[in-house]
């Protein structure tokens, strides 16, 4: 996989230029609209959060219980509250609420430890529903979590938990934002934003993207998608005049420009990114799409350019959703190695919460 030329750069450097500001407001943005029969966010949104909600706790696809709440669980039940509160849906908030509460009680031992960005994204989960209903026992679970993540930091002021991992920058992102969204206090913003300047620096390439790892030199779709996601979330909550904004937003910018090269005909993303042999898979493609809707509605990205790439996207993902309100081509739970083949050949899942999660996000993007 070669490096991109001094010239290469500068092109990306323009594109992201060119394509930085959409001139068009939020209400003319007619690739948010006039959605094919069967493809609204709205009724995507439900079929995939009402599959959740009646669904038992998950456990990466095995049919045992789970010995605490997993994160694709975690961020998918964020994504089902945030869609049931912007749908409208007061029944469908209240079976995700009711859901929530035994782990207050006589489920508390199913609440993660927050010794892991895995685990600590639980977070966003309760502090969602403390949003939501203002109710003090959700509150003080989610920013108990979200504080014992920032117990010991280290000299530089980051969690101890970082391991500077691409997933990291939703998992870590999501939970301090939600602290934030939640309460007010600018320390969860200064630390999401300290923590994603901090994995940007060190981990971006020059052509935008994320290598899984950096003994794992390649493009991995949803690694690059916790990326995008996790930059997306901070920037709709980071105040305008924060001293990390222009950082953060410019590389979004720069990994925006780079995916509208790599999104295919059929609008959907590969595994691997630059590998145009690689399957289209769609817990990337909602993670981009996602990334894409928001920043188009927020002015951050030019609407020509991507709201048409999101589009596509959108109408590509409800192609791959099957009548059970499961989504399929999701590849399945990934560590990472240095081997092409390994990444090419991962299995390809169906109703995978890694790929419902993002799914429910591009519906709250689009009715938000």
């Amino acid at each position: 996989m070669c490096r991109m030329t001094v010239n290469s750069r500068i092109l990306a450097a323009l594109l992201a230029y060119m394509t930085a500001v959409s001139p068009v407001c939020a209400g003319q943005q007619k690739e948010f609209s006039n959605w094919p029969a069967g493809s609204s966010p709205k009724e995507i949104g439900k079929r995939v959060a009402e599959r959740f909600v009646a669904s038992p706790h998950a456990n990466f696809g095995k049919n045992t219980a789970p010995a605490y709440i997993t994160y694709p669980e975690s961020v998918s039940w964020y994504g089902a509250l945030t869609f049931a509160q912007l749908s409208g849906d007061k029944d469908l908030t209240s079976r995700l609420i009711r859901r929530f509460d035994p782990l207050l009680a006589e489920e508390s031992a199913l609440v993660p430890l927050p010794d892991h960005v895995d685990k600590t994204v639980f977070a966003a989960v309760p502090l969602e529903i403390y949003i939501e209903t203002q109710q003090q026992k959700y509150l003080d679970l989610g920013r108990q979590l979200a504080d014992k993540q920032w117990e010991e930091p280290t000299p530089e002021g980051l969690t101890s938990q970082s391991r500077f991992w691409i997933d990291d920058m939703y998992m870590i992102t999501v939970a301090q934002v939600q602290a934030y969204r939640a309460t007010g206090e600018f320390k969860y913003i200064d630390r999401a934003a300290l923590e994603m300047a901090t994995y940007l620096d060190k981990l971006q390439q020059p052509n935008g993207l994320f290598y899984h790892a950096p003994d794992a030199p390649f493009f991995w779709g949803r690694g690059n998608g916790w990326v995008a996601a996790g930059m997306t979330e901070l920037l709709r909550s980071l105040p305008a005049n924060h001293p990390l904004r222009p950082r953060i937003i410019e590389s979004y910018r720069e990994m925006m420009a780079s995916l509208l090269r790599f999104q295919g005909k059929d609008g959907m993303w590969r595994q691997l990114l630059d590998h145009p042999e690689a399957w289209p898979e769609s817990s990337c493609t909602a993670m981009f799409t996602f990334a894409m809707i928001t920043g188009v509605k927020a002015g951050w990205l030019n609407h020509r350019f991507y709201g048409k790439a999101a589009r596509k996207g959108w109408l590509a993902l409800v192609g791959y959703l099957d009548p059970n309100g499961d989504l399929k081509n999701v590849c399945e739970g990934t560590n990472k190695k240095n081997d092409l083949a390994y990444y090419l050949n991962r299995a390809r899942n169906t109703g995978d919460l890694h790929g419902q999660a993002p799914l429910l996000w591009c519906a709250s993007a689009l009715l938000r």
